[in-house]
């Protein structure tokens, strides 16, 4: 009996090793080495080095023949928005989120709706033929066009897809495939990349699109290799409380699209419904003014967005105050209390300092900045900033306020909100007023803590 041979792989990176250790030789992460079984070499794996292009030849890049990608519509407008407008034919999408935020939920939805006008194909390998169908008929989803497959063998999988030939397909999910070739078990490092280089093969091969489930770790990221987000085209994740209705879905990666926009979901006893007017749920409804509370317009791709910044500055009882933030960069943080002291003579250092975005959302752009800074000022002088006023702008270490881009959108979906003044940089102020809204262009910090003192 031959002797069974192992190694470790890398669930991070996957690197292997003839034996376990600490450290990862690839990437170095901590703990991440997996024992994994060796395969034996067969002659069939050959074939999975076939092209995905339908020619090998050598030819001009200005020869080649360019042709518009036409877009599938979901039936799911905010998912629609994230993957740029619809699905691609041949696209592979990876989908990731938290157990149970809803995502198994939305792509029963979207393949239903595209069941409609083309060939679907569901692949379950986490539940049964029986919970997606209680799932569907308490959703009140039309299940009728929806084809159903429970199997977590990738042979079977390819030779249904040979054989019933679908248009879109769903695997729910990855991590639960396996194939014959490789002896370990399912969701290990080799399996899930060989799985998916096999469907992404098939996928631009045939022109299928393929929707795939993935798990996240812990720390939120999805679970496997990295190289499996460097196999797709689409790398989408589903973010949100589960103890909150709403669910926010933004793209990593999109080779058919932008990847800074914002998809808004709201879960409902129906499923999931889109959030037209998403500003509304990132904003405090408060009775009257109250200190440490400021409206950013940040941007989200091509949509405006609302987002209440609010600020808790107390008196530290410890040598070393705290600076927290939930939902904007931490270490920015630091540096801005630093411009604030330095060139606004406003002095932090023995406060804390507490920093929440309204609703969960996670604001990356330096825009918030200025909207930041006026809401520490506000809650360290117990001052209430002007009703119905909204800020953005970008700060830099000299104190300068700095233009953002798209500032004349940002402004037109204040007014449009009913907001009637803003505090915006001089580079910014649009060359004809917009109606409904006062502008206060400022060239320094200076001047907006000024401008806050005169109201």
């Amino acid at each position: 009996m031959a002797k069974v041979k192992t190694q470790y792989g890398c669930s991070e990176c996957g690197a292997t090793s003839p034996k376990w250790q600490g450290q990862c030789p690839g990437c170095g992460a901590w703990n991440t080495l997996v024992e994994t079984l060796i395969a034996p070499a067969k002659p069939a794996v050959n074939t999975r080095f076939q092209s995905l292009a339908a020619g090998g030849g050598v030819q001009k890049l200005s020869e080649v023949q360019t042709v518009e990608m036409p877009r599938t519509p979901t039936g799911a407008e905010e998912l629609d928005r994230v993957l740029g407008g619809g699905l691609v034919r041949g696209a592979v999408v990876l989908i990731g989120g938290d157990p149970g935020i809803g995502k198994s939920t939305l792509l029963l939805q979207a393949i239903a709706h595209l069941g409609r006008s083309q060939r679907v194909l569901y692949v379950s390998g986490e539940e049964s033929a029986q919970q997606i169908a209680l799932r569907a008929r308490r959703l009140a989803i039309e299940t009728e066009p929806v084809d159903l497959l429970a199997e977590i063998n990738l042979e079977s999988i390819m030779a249904t897809l040979a054989t019933e030939q679908p248009e879109v397909v769903v695997i729910d999910s990855i991590q639960t495939l396996y194939t014959d070739q490789l002896q370990s078990a399912p969701g290990s490092v080799a399996q899930v990349r060989e799985c998916a280089a096999q469907l992404t093969r098939h996928a631009k091969q045939s022109g299928t699109t393929i929707l795939l489930v993935g798990h996240v770790t812990k720390e939120g990221a999805l679970a496997g290799p990295r190289v499996l987000e460097h196999i797709v085209d689409a790398v989408l994740y589903f973010e949100g409380d589960t103890h909150s209705s709403f669910r926010l879905i933004r793209a990593q990666k999109n080779r058919f699209g932008a990847v800074n926009e914002l998809g808004v979901f709201a879960m409902t006893d129906r499923g999931l419904r889109g959030v037209t007017n998403p500003s509304a749920l990132f904003l405090s409804q408060h009775a009257e003014p109250v200190p440490g509370s400021c409206v950013l317009v940040a941007q989200e791709g091509t949509r405006p967005l609302l987002v209440e910044i609010q600020a808790l500055v107390d008196e530290a009882h410890a040598p070393n105050p705290k600076r927290l933030t939930v939902g904007l960069e931490q270490n920015r943080l630091a540096m801005l209390l630093a411009v604030l002291h330095r060139h606004a003579g406003v002095a932090c250092f023995d406060q804390d300092v507490f920093i929440n975005a309204v609703g969960g959302v996670r604001i990356a752009e330096p825009a918030a900045d200025l909207a930041v800074l006026l809401a520490i000022f506000s809650s360290l002088r117990n001052r209430p900033l002007p009703d119905k006023l909204v800020v953005f702008g970008e700060v830099g270490l000299s104190g300068e306020v700095r233009p953002v881009q798209r500032g004349q959108e940002r402004l037109k979906e204040a007014a449009k909100l009913g907001f009637h003044r803003a505090i915006i940089p001089r580079a910014n102020l649009p060359k004809s007023p917009i109606a409904g809204i006062e502008t206060i262009a400022v060239e320094r910090l200076s001047d907006a803590i000024s401008a806050l003192r005169e109201q």
